[in-house]
C-alpha cells in the first residue's frame, strides 16, 4: 500500500533562521515555498521507528527526531566544523553504521546515519 514517505513537515519558532541553518548546515536547497524535495539515489533508505514515551534514545521533549542518511560521515563532520555547526554526540559506531547527532536553531536533535 505504501509508496514512500510523502514529505516531514514541523513547525518552527523562527522560520528564516531554520531555513538559513538547514541550507548552510546539511546544504539543503530550501525553496520559496520553504521546503526541499529530496530525491533519493540507489542504496538510500528511509526508516521509519517507533519509541516509548520513556525511550532514552534522544530527549523526551523531542517527540520527533529528523535522520539524515549521507555519503561520507566523515566529509560531513568536516564541513560542519568549518560552519561552526558543533556535534550534540560524537561519532558512534555499530552493526546499523555510524551515527552524529547535531542540534538545528530550535534546539531539535538531528541525526546523520552512513550505512
Amino acid at each position: 500500500m505504501i509508496k514512500g514517505f510523502g514529505g516531514v513537515f514541523w513547525r518552527t519558532r523562527n522560520l528564516e533562521a531554520v531555513k538559513k541553518w538547514y541550507s548552510e548546515a546539511l546544504k539543503l536547497e530550501i525553496d520559496s515555498w520553504n521546503g526541499t524535495v529530496i530525491r533519493p539515489g540507489s542504496g538510500n533508505e528511509t526508516i521509519l521507528s517507533f519509541f516509548t514515551e520513556q525511550d532514552s534514545y534522544f530527549p523526551a521533549e523531542q517527540q520527533v527526531m529528523l535522520n539524515f542518511q549521507v555519503h561520507d560521515l566523515d566529509e560531513v563532520i568536516k564541513h560542519l566544523e568549518q560552519i561552526g555547526v558543533p556535534l550534540a554526540k560524537n561519532k558512534e559506531s555499530s552493526e546499523f553504521g555510524q551515527f552524529v547527532w547535531i542540534t538545528d536553531p530550535d534546539g531539535r536533535l538531528v541525526e546523520l546515519w552512513e550505512k
